[in-house]
């Protein structure tokens, strides 16, 4: 099928907006490193139940099996809790503005360790594509009561999931050019390997402690942190692995950074936020480097 990866590219952009309205509330309701790692167990379950469903060949070379855990572990693990942190400190939307740097990143390792080299016109489409991305983000400013250090701190957290996000789509990049591996297997083995060490890590810093309580009491954290990890964990990041299998690692990242152009239609008819003309400009800006992606 044609465009293959970028069409999965895409559709991961619209699971992770619709994740992370989902994360976001339930954020609020039970922390980021309890919402972590609860989200990691649910996908868990629900990504072996998949494989054992669809009968997916979960026989995978050492190389392979590795470059998937140490992905997870880089990803999941280190660039999602610094992202966390940073969304904490600095807000969402300058958060994010500091992750669109993530498909540049995942560029420059694709090429230094893969060897993949991108068209001027691919370069242009990225570039226009972050652009409008970058313009949609800072269409308002939040209000933050960070201090100067931890605006400083908030920043670098920022970076360093930027950096583990690129990371670890090229080491999922070297697992899938060995060979085919099943989508789903290969979250799962992510997915696993994240859980088996943030679990722990977690429970030992007292921040995994009455989860079970705490979910119990409050249903609509459950359900949230559930639909969170369907269309995050389970099928957000399984297309994000098969769109990086069939294109460039930083065209895939280019496309999955436009979550911000995405949650514009959410955050308006769900959440009633008013939506500027600069905001408007910057989405079809976004828009146009998409479509100089597919037409190069």
């Amino acid at each position: 099928m044609p465009f293959i990866g970028e069409l999965c590219g895409l559709l991961t952009a619209v699971c992770w907006s619709g994740s992370s309205l989902a994360f976001s509330a339930a954020t609020l309701r039970v922390g980021p490193i309890r919402l972590n790692v609860t989200r990691l167990i649910f996908a868990a379950v629900l990504l072996f139940v998949a494989v054992v469903i669809t009968g997916g060949d979960i026989h995978l070379s050492s190389s392979q099996f590795w470059n998937l855990v140490v992905s997870g572990l880089i990803g999941l693990v280190i660039g999602d809790t610094f992202l966390f942190k940073s969304y904490e400190i600095i807000g969402a939307r300058m958060g994010m503005l500091i992750m669109s740097v993530a498909p540049a990143i995942s560029a420059f390792l694709a090429y230094m360790l893969l060897g993949e080299i991108l068209s001027w016109i691919a370069a242009l489409g990225m570039v226009v594509t972050l652009l409008g991305i970058a313009l949609v983000v800072l269409e308002r400013r939040e209000t933050t009561t960070e201090t100067k250090s931890m605006h400083v701190q908030g920043i670098v957290f920022g970076f360093l999931a930027a950096a583990g996000q690129g990371a670890a789509l090229v080491m999922a990049k070297m697992a899938f050019n060995e060979g085919p591996i099943n989508g789903f297997v290969a979250t799962l083995v992510r997915i696993v390997s994240s859980t088996i060490v943030i679990w722990p890590l977690a429970w030992l810093a007292g921040k995994f402690d009455n989860a079970l309580a705490i979910y119990r009491k409050d249903r609509k954290a459950l359900l949230l942190t559930l639909l969170g990890a369907f269309l995050g964990p389970f099928l957000g990041i399984t297309l994000s692995l098969v769109s990086v299998a069939n294109t460039t690692v930083g065209i895939a990242a280019t496309l999955m950074a436009t979550v911000p152009i995405l949650m514009l239609p959410l955050v308006k008819y769900i959440q009633k936020d008013h939506i500027s003309w600069r905001a408007v400009l910057g989405a079809a800006i976004a828009v146009a480097g998409v479509a100089i992606l597919f037409a190069r």
